[in-house]
């Protein structure tokens, strides 16, 4: 894809030691991965990228904020993101990605692509259930949270200490019993 393009980094020109590459990531970015769960999104993401002798070493830094809906209210809010990844990149004969914090290359590679790496530390940096905080706080006011509140199962009456309260159903069941 001529997009992710820009996140290829040719790695046979640099030179050793450290090297920080810097990427703005927004909605564009994720719908390249058929991403769709975000309003908006405003993402910095930063690899240090240590080029060593017979190895790298990739650190991922992810920060910034997107516009989700609340799993309970529905209402969008910005979420704070804030996430890292560290991958370790060898050489070998084919190339393998099973281990997650090992990637091998073969041999005569000269690039490498990290759009994958940035997408995966984005999403895994969401939580799985999005409250607003507000929800949280107390002081979202929405016709949700009301239905929500009105819908809710009450109380039942206090009994007095020591006193079973019977289902009034059992009552009847007892009465099998006695008519034997």
């Amino acid at each position: 894809m001529k997009a992710l393009k820009d996140y290829t980094i040719p790695f046979v020109g640099l030179k050793q030691g450290n090297h920080r590459f810097e990427y703005k990531i927004s909605n564009d970015f994720l719908a390249l991965f058929d991403f769709e769960e975000f309003n908006s999104s405003s993402i910095l993401a930063i690899l240090n990228f240590n080029k060593k002798g017979t190895h790298f070493e990739l650190d991922f830094f992810i920060e910034g904020q997107v516009n989700v809906d609340c799993d309970v209210t529905t209402e969008a809010f910005d979420l704070s993101v804030n996430n890292t990844l560290q991958i370790i990149v060898k050489f070998g004969d084919i190339y393998n990605d099973e281990n997650e914090e090992l990637l091998i290359l073969p041999h005569g590679e000269y690039e490498i692509n990290i759009a994958q790496y940035i997408y995966e530390c984005i999403v895994l940096s969401i939580p799985s259930k999005k409250v607003h905080p507000g929800v949280e706080d107390g002081t979202l006011k929405s016709d949700i949270l009301d239905r929500l509140e009105s819908l809710a199962p009450r109380e039942k009456k206090e009994h007095n200490e020591g006193e079973d309260i019977i289902d009034p159903r059992w009552n009847k069941l007892k009465n099998l019993l006695k008519d034997k």
